[in-house]
């Protein structure tokens, strides 16, 4: 009990200094720089509590509790395509409404400060665009030669819209008019009655979108592990004897990551696995009866597991940069391993629906 007294005691004399601290009467006999050297320290103080809570990457979610949310709680209106266009949304409105909004083109403190969570915010837009597109051009439509759906043409390109402008228009208004038009699509496709509104589970549909996805892990692996530099060979036209290419490439390539670039290159990793492990596991459940005929499904959890292992609590305040084998660990490389294995799987997941 006295222990709560004085920590009683002790706020009631923070908050007592805290009040005189901006009296009037300490301005009048302080003079005019006093008071500017205290308001000055008021903002300061509270742009770095504001950015220390900007700076948290959003939670993950249950993409089955989302998609009934999104059908208005009615698990009848869960058809085919409603958890994969339901976790677009959320995923879409993550980006907007995670504190501190969307902060890729802030032009005022802290978000002009900020790093980590633009380059994250960029990651989940890419998967965001690759989705999009994918079910604009494949899953939407039966056939090579059937007509796209209405809202998706409209909402895909927008949200292909450059990711840093503030001004004329704003990039959130014209990512939240595409999350408009995937909101009319999902509501016309949870409606039994309207039939123009399709989502089609076949396997073709996501080896399309699988290819790639194959292709962004791979990248993402290459730029984390170039954290460190490497001497890779040049495996440019590896595969086929008759390919050529534009211009000569070296033999060896020397590919290191600007010493200031590696955190960001890490943050985008994050921002890309966060946004692809919630997609998978929508595609889990839209694609279901095929990947079990398929004998895929273990694969796609195979994936999710590697993907889940990248989301782990970042504990150091700067993301270290050892050597690999040195004193100090080196974060790229860690994630560099996850994404090297979920790209492995997906590659195989790719096969299975091919060939299973």
């Amino acid at each position: 009990m006295n222990w709560f007294n004085r920590v009683g005691a002790w706020l009631g004399r923070q908050g007592r200094a805290l009040v005189m601290l901006y009296h009037p009467r300490n301005w009048r006999e302080k003079g005019i720089l006093w008071g500017s050297g205290v308001v000055v320290f008021t903002l300061v103080l509270v742009v770095f509590v504001l950015f220390l809570y900007w700076n948290n990457e959003p939670e993950l979610f249950d993409v089955g509790e989302n998609a009934r949310a999104y059908a208005g709680g009615e698990q009848s209106n869960v058809v085919t395509g409603t958890t994969t266009t339901a976790a677009l949304i959320r995923i879409a409105d993550t980006l907007l409404e995670k504190p501190g909004g969307y902060l890729s083109n802030d032009v005022s403190p802290p978000g002009i400060f900020m790093d980590d969570i633009p380059n994250w915010e960029f990651g989940v837009l890419v998967q965001l665009r690759d989705m999009a597109k994918s079910m604009r051009n494949d899953m939407s439509r039966s056939q090579t030669q059937s007509l796209e759906d209405k809202d998706l043409a409209e909402g895909e390109p927008l949200f292909n819209f450059r990711n840093d402008s503030w001004l004329w228009p704003p990039s959130e208004r014209e990512y939240a008019r595409g999350i408009a038009a995937l909101h009319r699509y999902l509501k016309r496709l949870s409606q039994a009655t309207d039939g123009d509104a399709q989502f089609y589970a076949r396997a073709d549909n996501l080896q399309d979108w699988l290819s790639v996805v194959e292709k962004r892990l791979g990248g993402l692996s290459q730029r984390l592990s170039a954290s460190i530099g490497q001497v890779r060979v040049n495996t440019d036209l590896a595969g086929d004897s008759a390919a050529t290419q534009a211009t000569t490439g070296a033999g060896d390539v020397m590919v290191k990551t600007p010493w200031m670039e590696i955190d960001d290159v890490f943050y985008e990793a994050r921002g890309t696995t966060w946004a692809l492990r919630h997609l998978l596991r929508a595609v889990e459940v839209d694609f279901g009866p095929i990947l079990v005929k398929k004998n895929a499904l273990i694969s796609v959890r195979q994936i999710i597991r590697e993907l889940d292992a990248t989301q782990r609590i970042v504990w150091s305040p700067m993301v270290l940069n050892g050597d690999g084998f040195g004193l100090v660990t080196n974060y790229s490389l860690i994630m560099a391993n996850y994404v090297s294995r979920a790209n492995a799987a997906v590659i195989d997941l790719r096969r299975l629906l091919q060939d299973g």
